[in-house]
């Protein structure tokens, strides 16, 4: 039976899991402090809200960051719901309309209340980090992601049933040795995937690693057999209730040695080579860098002879064409960062099914097992800035991108500065013309495109 080691704030880790933390700055051993766990090689104490610990490179830039992102989110539905108010105000609607629009408006303020008390750690005021502090680190969260990005995931893993679920746990268990007892899964969502394999597998220890405190404390709590009530906005509402749906989420207990964190996947703060089995699920096409990294990063969390076992899709979007590999390509690059016995099966599953929505979709799945054969070559620790915009001396390079953004905004700054309410969009174009920007009928042509784009903009804020 493994003894638990508590520090404040009801954080509570086995034994077991405090030996397999690692500083994601140095890589040094953890202590558990009465009100987090600590590096005394870098001098950081790493936090812990409401049981679930903190362990980003910048501990206090990403509290900071989370903490706007949740604001951002409670403004939003602040925004909707005043929105909803306005258009219930029109006499016109037809009774079926008008009760659609305060059912929502309804769940928007309801949402808002439960976000907060749900996520109530992250409101309690504690400063960010200097900007300074995190740009020596070159850290940062991914500006496309906010709290509720992934938000259906939470309402997919615990409250439409199980046939997805089902399917997810019976692909990857398949791919997982038997002997495999401590497992990693990194970029863990919900946590139901996570909970399933540790319960399946008869795990001793599984540590889930998410960079989301809503899904990371969702997940948590629900593991450990609790649940909540959480709206869901589907994206093609079935009906006129369907357009908010309040679902229960409701947990399991997945027993003893199911871990949360919440921290970087390429900057994991976990100690190297301790775990039997590294889950990668619906994750590998959606980092910002190839696998060609990530692959030796999660060979180095391996024993040797561990599995790497990768689950989900192959819809890598990279700018680069090069770095968009296909199954054959996957298993050629992961060769050579110390793996083989490399198998994989495909299987078609269902994939976001709402009961609510009219929109679902089935997905051609992969799932790859490769056995860690020998030590990659080591790798940097992970940099998501470049040089100069960390140090602020070299020269910021002159990006064809940079570029032509530059000229656009120029173009669109003057634009701007000659409405003044009386001159047309032909008025505009002749003192382009002048000013010797571009011809008067191609002048006509941008402007209006540019002011079609901010009236969208305007309609979609909902402004005047």
């Amino acid at each position: 039976m493994t003894r638990p080691v508590t520090a404040g704030l009801s954080m509570s880790l086995s034994e077991e899991c405090l030996e397999l933390l690692a500083c994601p700055r140095c890589d040094a051993a953890l202590l558990a402090q009465p009100d987090g766990l600590d590096c005394k090689a870098c001098q950081v104490r790493f936090p812990v809200l409401d049981g679930l610990p903190w362990l980003f490179a910048e501990p206090a830039y990403a509290l900071g960051e989370w903490r706007a992102r949740l604001h951002l989110e409670l403004q939003s539905l602040t925004q909707r719901a005043a929105r909803l108010e306005r258009e219930l105000a029109d006499p016109a609607l037809l009774p079926d309309t008008r009760d659609r629009l305060r059912w929502l408006h309804d769940a928007c303020r309801d949402q808002r209340g439960r976000l907060e008390f749900l996520l109530a750690p992250l409101l309690d005021g504690r400063d960010a980090a200097a900007r300074e502090t995190y740009l020596a680190l070159r850290t940062r969260l991914p500006s496309d992601q906010g709290l509720n990005t992934y938000a259906a995931n939470l309402h997919r893993d615990w409250a439409w049933g199980l046939t997805e679920n089902r399917q997810s746990c019976e692909i990857v268990a398949s791919q997982l040795p038997a002997d495999a007892k401590r497992l990693l899964v990194l970029g863990a969502g919900a946590g139901r995937l996570a909970c399933d394999l540790h319960r399946a597998q008869g795990a001793e220890l599984t540590v889930a690693l998410d960079f989301n405190p809503l899904l990371a404390s969702v997940g948590q709590r629900l593991s450990r057999g609790g649940n909540l009530e959480l709206w869901e906005f589907p994206l093609a509402p079935r009906g006129p209730r369907d357009v908010a749906v309040l679902n229960r989420l409701q947990g399991l207990d997945a027993g003893p040695g199911l871990q949360f964190l919440l921290g970087d996947v390429l900057r994991a703060p976990l100690a190297a080579g301790r775990f039997d089995a590294v889950i990668t699920p619906w994750l590998i096409d959606i980092l910002d860098v190839e696998l060609r990294e990530l692959a030796p990063r999660v060979n180095r969390l391996l024993r040797a002879g561990g599995a790497w076992v990768n689950f989900g899709s192959l819809a890598f979007a990279h700018a680069q064409e090069a770095m968009n590999y296909s199954l054959p390509e996957c298993a050629e690059l992961i060769a050579t960062s110390g793996f083989g016995d490399w198998q994989a099966r495909e299987d078609r599953i269902a994939y976001l099914h709402s009961p609510a929505s009219r929109h679902a979709r089935d997905e051609l799945t992969v799932c790859w097992r490769a056995s860690k054969t020998a030590e990659a070559p080591a790798l940097p620790r992970h940099s998501a800035l470049p040089e100069w915009l960390v140090t602020g001396r070299e020269p910021v390079p002159l990006k064809q991108d940079f570029a032509l953004q530059a000229a656009n905004t120029r173009i669109r700054a003057y634009v701007l500065g000659l409405i003044d309410g009386r001159r047309s969009i032909r008025d505009m174009a002749k003192l382009l013309e002048r000013e010797r920007l571009m011809r008067a009928d191609e002048a006509a042509a941008v402007i209006r495109r540019f002011l079609i784009q901010m009236l969208d903009d305007s309609r979609r804020r909902d402004l005047p």
